[in-house]
């Protein structure tokens, strides 16, 4: 099998890059609102394949995504194209991490400053978040989870008061819009649908101003025993979707499921034959996964796989990649992975090894456990 390399997010970012084709495999609007990497060609995880004709094969390739997973297994195939190809390990969530920060918040402080010496500045009532401008946040053609988790990302960070305007095309849209301010305690000021687009108006709220608070064990646990490609997607997108809720995710896996986070290249590892048979039978990684039904000796997951990509959903990669980068905690059952075969070195990055009382300890603090 081609061999691809490796690097660190603090590598990507020391490095003189101007040799190389650097490819952001993000979403263009994620970049839009975390930030966009200067000289990058943007081409998006499940794009990559129909558009490598913007990828010579005359240069070596940087490729970049969330958190790396996605890029990875994007390299294991270019590779095999005979591309020179390089994914950086933890993706543009550890790279934004060493970026300068900016001086903005710096000019705020000093208008802050303006505003005090010429009288006291007060807090913004009610009057004066009716006058300020709602943001436009673009949803549309976005699939369940995207739309929520635009909006969670667009408003973590904001003060209370911060006005947004949404519009989606995905009839949940309405519904799950609803819910989300209402467990997360953010003010839906109206909701409508016309010409298959849903209008949405949202006022930023902390949770401790809902009027119905958000209980103290609210965190959601997911224990991922099937292996099979469909369920593993579901459970990945339910994941997300929590996660925007500010919801703590814990997803336990074991059993069939420590295959889904088995690193996709071959690792040499010393093992028993018995251990060698398990591993030559399961599959290694997402890219090989399997359907519950129809699979059709690999032509179902192929064909799932594809129809996701022409409606514009995310890939079981770019779930993951999302579900890491928004602090979803990934735990490997250790005795699983004994039974199995399986070392550490195995599994991708990012992931934590424990047992049945890791398990416990997240699900007594979740109001939600499902076995997958």
């Amino acid at each position: 099998m081609a061999a691809y390399k490796t690097i660190s997010a603090q590598e990507f970012y020391g490095m003189d890059r101007s040799g190389y084709t650097v490819v952001d495999m993000r979403n263009p609007d994620d970049m839009l609102v975390s930030g966009v990497i200067e000289g990058a060609v943007n081409i998006p995880a499940e794009q990559l394949e129909a558009d490598l004709a913007q990828v010579p094969k005359d240069k070596p390739v940087l490729l970049i995504c969330y958190v790396g997973m996605a890029s990875e297994q994007a390299a294991e195939k270019l590779a095999a194209l005979g591309y020179d190809v390089t994914h950086v390990d933890g993706g543009y969530n550890a790279y934004k991490k060493l970026l300068p920060e900016t001086d903005e918040d710096d000019d705020d402080d000093e208008d802050e400053d303006e505003d005090n010496d010429e009288g006291g500045a007060t807090p913004p009532g009610p009057a004066a978040e009716a006058e300020q401008e709602r943001v436009f946040v673009d949803a549309k053609n976005l699939k369940c989870p995207g739309p929520i988790v635009k909006v969670a990302d667009y408003l973590r960070d904001k003060p209370d008061g911060t006005r947004i305007r949404v519009e989606a095309t995905e009839d949940a849209f309405y519904s799950d819009i609803r819910i989300w301010c209402e467990r997360t305690g953010n003010q839906l000021d109206s909701l409508s649908a016309a010409d298959g687009v849903i209008h949405a108006e949202i006022t930023r709220r902390t949770a401790q101003k809902s009027s119905e608070p958000v209980p103290e064990h609210n965190d959601k646990t997911f224990v991922v025993f099937s292996g099979d490609l469909d369920k593993t997607i579901a459970a990945f997108i339910m994941a997300n979707g929590a996660a925007a809720m500010g919801r703590k995710v814990t997803m336990f896996f074991t059993f069939w499921g420590l295959n889904i986070l088995r690193r996709p290249e071959k690792v040499s590892v010393r093992k028993s034959f018995i251990e060698k048979m398990f591993a030559g039978m399961m599959p290694r990684g997402t890219s090989k996964l399997g359907l519950s039904r129809m699979n059709m000796g690999g032509a179902g997951a192929k064909m799932i796989r594809w129809i996701m990509r022409e409606k514009g959903i995310s890939s079981l990669e770019e779930l993951i990649d999302s579900a890491k980068a928004h602090g979803v905690r990934i735990v490997a059952c250790q005795m699983s992975m004994d039974i199995m075969g399986i070392r550490k070195e195995e599994l991708l990055g990012g992931v934590e090894l424990g047992g049945v009382s890791t398990f416990l300890g997240s699900g007594e603090q979740s109001d939600m456990s499902l076995f997958i």
